[in-house]
């Protein structure tokens, strides 16, 4: 068999980076981890071929190679993956479709001859051998959460390595928490499922093998979710491999915000490597927090807790939401001040929705206010339902909030509130490759010549360059990413 994997395009977003990545010269931020991974579930005697399409253009040549297309993507994707889709038909080649968005949306795609959803360990198996017997049906599902201690390694061999700015593994699924907007718990279970260590050394050992130096994205549900095992067995072994080959990667992971409260868990990250965190702060009010189950996010200061985790060496990145029922007219700027206050420069906020199947999905069936399927992007400036607060009111509210916090007077105050605060792990020596002189040369010229408001640029290149030197190229870094989130924000 020839199986050709077929990863869609995603469109321009806050995680993208699309503009960021200009500026190192790639092209995509994290390869497609659950595809490769498919990949290694394929039969070893299989030709396998990758075509990431944010990378390379799917030719015609390309889908008539394989016997079979494996497509796989998330909501976003979902234009890209249903043009995927049509050209399999038109081209008569079968093709095989799973993934987070078939998952929870199967019912809206046509023209796929088989759909294998849910974790893959658990169905993958029954379609290929259905499909050596002669016989492979149209839909195979799973309510079971797989064993991932047997999930394979992923191909990453099928990557073309250099393209990427970072490569991406997993160590566990599921997350502890049910916030009620949120598809994880859905999806992989509230008991988080974990590799063992063992396995996870071999998979950022063959990583190293490939020859790849850089940041691991670890695109766990929320990676401190089995804070033991971590603390006891995952995190001493990664920190003496980490010592051993003298770093060669930092690892950037998701985590609720009680990391704050664990000092030993959050040395050991650091010391294994860890610099850069996601945390769902969602929204400093309250009432909004009851609303949606984010229950453990009460259970202390959030801006003291950010700025421990800074403090600690993590660089803090957020999601923040505004539309819940109970917000006022007050909530944006509470959300404006407590972004600035914490020092949190990647802040993604965006407007609340719906993902089908999540239990808020299923209380506005209820209520009757669903409008369409959330589109995946979180910051596309559309609702998926009709909100509490005047429509007109909530929009423009969060135009105030997007327009307030990427500005570059309130963006580059907010690098320096974060530099100042933050403390570099001692394993980061900050040095300065030269491909990156390249990239400073450009950002200069873009930053501190061609882009109006240039003299805040240069406010914060001083600030950082003689009072934080130590800290220069990551402030540098950050002024990159705030070029990239002034582009999607005047999208908005």
């Amino acid at each position: 068999m020839k199986a050709l994997l077929v990863y869609p395009e995603t469109p321009a977003s806050f995680w993208s980076f699309k503009d960021a990545l200009k500026f190192v010269g790639k092209k995509v931020a994290e390869p497609p981890l659950g595809l490769i991974t498919i990949a290694a579930l394929l039969p070893e005697e299989w030709d396998k071929k990758l075509i990431d399409m944010n990378i390379s253009k799917l030719e015609d040549k390309h889908i008539l190679w394989a016997d079979y297309v494996f497509l796989s993507g998330m909501n976003i994707q979902i234009k890209s993956f249903k043009d995927v889709i049509r050209k399999c038909n038109t081209l008569n080649r079968k093709i095989v479709v799973g993934g987070p968005l078939a998952t929870t949306q199967y019912m809206d795609f046509l023209g796929v001859d088989h759909f294998v959803l849910n974790e893959a360990e658990n169905t993958l198996p029954k379609f290929l051998e259905d499909l050596q017997n002669g016989n492979p049906k149209h839909l195979y599902s799973s309510d079971e959460y797989p064993d991932i201690t047997k999930s394979p390694a992923p191909m990453w061999e099928l990557l073309e390595i250099n393209k990427y700015a970072s490569m991406s593994l997993q160590y566990s699924r599921g997350c502890p928490y049910d916030c009620d907007f949120c598809s994880i718990t859905m999806l992989n279970g509230r008991k988080p499922r974990t590799k063992t260590s063992s396995q996870l050394i071999a998979e950022i050992e063959t990583i190293y093998g490939l020859g790849y130096r850089g940041p691991i994205s670890v695109v766990d549900d929320n990676f401190i979710g089995n804070k033991v095992k971590l603390k006891n067995e995952i995190l001493p072994q990664l920190i003496e491999w980490s010592k051993q080959k003298k770093y060669p990667f930092s690892f950037i992971t998701e985590v609720s915000i009680n990391l704050a409260e664990d000092e030993k868990l959050m040395d050991l990250m650091i010391e294994a490597g860890f610099n850069s965190i996601f945390v769902g702060i969602e929204t400093p009010n309250t009432d909004g927090l009851i609303e949606c189950g984010k229950s453990h996010n009460l259970k202390q200061d959030l801006t003291t807790s950010v700025k421990i985790l800074q403090r600690r060496g993590f660089i803090v990145s957020a999601g923040f939401i505004v539309g819940f029922d109970s917000d006022t007219s007050k909530v944006f700027q509470q959300q404006i001040d407590f972004i600035q206050k914490s020092g949190i420069v990647s802040a993604m906020v965006g407007l609340l929705n719906a993902p089908s199947g999540t239990k808020l999905y299923k209380k506005l069936q209820t209520e009757n206010r669903l409008l369409d399927v959330w589109s995946g992007n979180n910051m596309d400036g559309y609702m998926n339902f009709i909100p509490k607060m005047n429509y007109q009111n909530l929009i423009g509210g969060y135009h105030s909030i997007i327009k307030t916090i990427y500005a570059q007077k309130e963006y580059y105050q907010r690098v320096k509130c974060f530099i100042t605060n933050y403390r570099t792990p001692s394993w980061n020596k900050n040095r300065i490759k030269l491909k990156e002189i390249r990239a400073f040369m450009m950002l200069v010229w873009l930053l501190g010549v061609i882009e109006k408001g240039r003299r805040y640029f240069w406010k914060l290149f001083a600030f950082s360059l003689f009072k934080q030197p130590n800290k220069f190229p990551l402030a540098m870094t950050m002024a990159v990413y705030g070029y990239h989130f002034r582009r999607i924000a005047a999208k908005i």
